[in-house]
């Protein structure tokens, strides 16, 4: 996988097929960028564990915060990393261990050796993305903040999640 370039596709079908997702080094500021991800996600209809260790057993987001992933105790899909590059490492490995099948690294965030250690384990990979901007951009609605998603298109189909909840993902393809 080219890490510096992802096809629209590729994001897609994590964010149609993946539902829960772990985001270490969640803050229960709510000026904090994880914060902002959190409550997205939880918008969409995503299921979404804050993993803090300094916040374990606390509440963000109306979410029981784990202190590590090991902590989470059911199944993740996606592990959203919040931390530095350096702690991506570390963090890939626990995502390995506990099964999860997404490791995602957040804007500023990417560490190499993690990636190919995921994707040696079987796990698909993202760096230097975040999930909010990305469904936000492939379903139009980052082009409601006046940002150019570089996307044209009248076409807005609309994709049924568990629970009746709707999400609206742009299918180019």
């Amino acid at each position: 996988m080219n890490h510096d370039s992802y096809p629209d596709s590729y994001i897609r079908d994590i964010l149609l097929k993946h539902r829960t997702f772990a985001v270490v080094g969640a803050s229960a500021k709510t000026t904090r960028p994880s914060y902002f991800v959190m409550k997205y996600l939880l918008s969409k209809g995503y299921d979404v564990i804050p993993v803090n260790p300094g916040l374990g057993g606390q509440t963000v987001v109306d979410r029981t915060v784990s202190a590590s992933l090991d902590d989470i105790g059911r199944p993740v899909d996606v592990v959203d990393i919040f931390r530095n590059s350096e702690a991506a490492l570390g963090i890939t490995e626990d995502a390995i261990r506990i099964g999860a099948k997404v490791v995602w690294m957040q804007i500023g965030v990417r560490n190499d050796e993690a990636a190919h250690l995921a994707e040696d384990a079987g796990l698909k990979v993202v760096m230097d993305r975040c999930p909010k901007i990305e469904y936000g951009r492939l379903s139009g609605e980052i082009g409601w903040a006046g940002v150019n998603s570089r996307t044209l298109s009248s076409r807005r189909p609309v994709l049924a999640a568990k629970g009746g909840q709707q999400r609206t993902l742009r299918d180019d393809t």
